[in-house]
């Protein structure tokens, strides 16, 4: 028996994308441990199942890190589900409804020909209040306020944009020991869900560069609702303008905070290869 799964990526955070519609998958936490191994398995940073949606949505998603654990949502995944689901006939429409454990997420697609080259994702509407990323403390924001660990202390600013982020600006995002640092704060007592961990480098009004820890992944070469959390605490502490590109390793994705309160990304998303998981 074999399970078949298409890897994808956005911008070089890959994921497993596994046609759950057919079927249901069997104990998904450990199935993605097994596959998104580096060395063991398919590897990736995830495992996600595509579902039939309800509720007014399309299509639903289920998404899995590379250690078992399941996150609320993934703005690089939901840009490769959009193609996956377009470029296999699963859909004819443009735009169309994605349920995500964060919500619904409406999804416009830019083709050429049949092929999806782009896709602008509606991520919600941002939230910032301590209780709701969440964080322990008092009520209010969390705007670069001191977090230690051993042997350094950080000015974070907090963001939920569907999952937790705490965002760090830097001199140099690129030359941040992330491995070292990452776990620490994403493990942090003070958040008792875990988090997102961004480090950023403001280049100018329109512009970031952003490197990121994931929850439950690690180190990731890209990130959308990353990219998304980290453009809002820029916005949020007046370094940036409401619409920037955010500077990723192996390219930029484009955030804005819109007029009607909503955070919408775009950018591109690619199809690697077709395989077959052994379930024996």
């Amino acid at each position: 028996m074999t399970i078949e799964f298409t890897k994808m990526h956005g911008l070089g955070n890959d994921y497993l994308f596994i046609d759950a519609q057919q079927g249901s998958v069997d104990d998904p936490a450990a199935l993605s441990r097994a596959m998104s191994h580096r060395h063991l398995g398919a590897g990736a940073d995830g495992i996600i199942l595509v579902l039939p949606g309800d509720g007014g949505a399309e299509f639903a998603m289920r998404i899995f890190n590379a250690d078992g654990s399941e996150a609320e949502t993934c703005g690089n995944g939901i840009r490769c589900f959009a193609k996956y689901v377009f470029e296999r006939g699963m859909t004819t429409k443009r735009q169309f409804v994605i349920q995500t454990g964060a919500g619904p997420n409406r999804v416009e697609l830019t083709l050429d020909g049949n092929t999806v080259t782009s896709v602008r994702s509606n991520m919600g509407k941002p939230r910032f209040d301590r209780a709701e990323i969440p964080m322990i403390g008092p009520a209010g924001r969390v705007i670069e306020e001191k977090l230690t660990i051993p042997e350094q202390t950080f000015a974070v600013t907090c963001v939920n944009i569907g999952n937790p982020h705490a965002v760090i600006f830097s001199d140099d995002a690129t030359a941040v020991p992330l491995a070292e640092i990452g776990p620490q704060i994403e493990n942090h007592p003070s958040f008792p869900q875990r988090t997102n961990v961004e480090f950023v480098t403001v280049q100018d009004p329109d512009n970031i560069v952003m490197r990121i820890w994931e929850r439950g992944s690690g180190i990731t070469m890209a990130s959308g609702s990353g990219s998304c959390g980290a453009a809002l605490a820029a916005m949020l502490t007046s370094r940036v303008n409401r619409r920037v590109s955010v500077h990723l390793v192996y390219g930029q994705l484009t955030v804005e905070w819109a007029d009607d309160g909503f955070v919408y990304q775009e950018g591109p998303a690619a199809e690697v290869y077709v395989g077959q998981w052994p379930t024996t």
